[in-house]
């Protein structure tokens, strides 16, 4: 499967997935973080870690799929649960250190049943007027 890179709506090279995945600066580890945000919102909704297959079935399937360093496994958001992401974009940002999965979201997306795994917590910082 190939992608176009365009420049100002100038083609410049059809990349395949793998070369799109060569883009990516995993850390020492090999992984990537990738923040799932839903796409018509905007809403932040999750961050997880992809490596390099990870990020290959996200790119391939239209499906999200991260590694799980604590059970050093592939899994793919909503197998278990059914609170699926559908890929509807993908971004690299500016340093190729972080990925942006622009999702449909089905269901929460945190594990603890919360729309996104932002909701709980708020740190309350001071905030500055304009």
């Amino acid at each position: 499967m190939t992608a176009c890179r365009c420049d100002e709506g100038k083609v410049l090279v059809n990349e395949t997935i793998d070369e799109r995945v060569a883009r990516v600066r995993f850390d020492d580890r090999g992984l990537v973080p990738a923040i799932i945000q839903q796409w018509d919102t905007r809403d932040v909704l999750m961050m997880g870690w992809m490596d390099a297959e990870a990020l290959r079935r996200t790119l391939s399937s239209g499906r999200v799929t991260f590694w799980s360093r604590s059970r050093q496994e592939y899994w793919r958001k909503g197998d278990t649960s059914g609170h699926t992401q559908h890929v509807r974009g993908a971004r690299l940002d500016c340093d190729g250190d972080t990925v942006l999965v622009e999702v449909e979201q089905v269901g929460a997306a945190c594990h603890t049943g919360d729309r996104t795994c932002f909701d709980a917590d708020d740190l309350d910082p001071v905030v500055e007027s304009l």
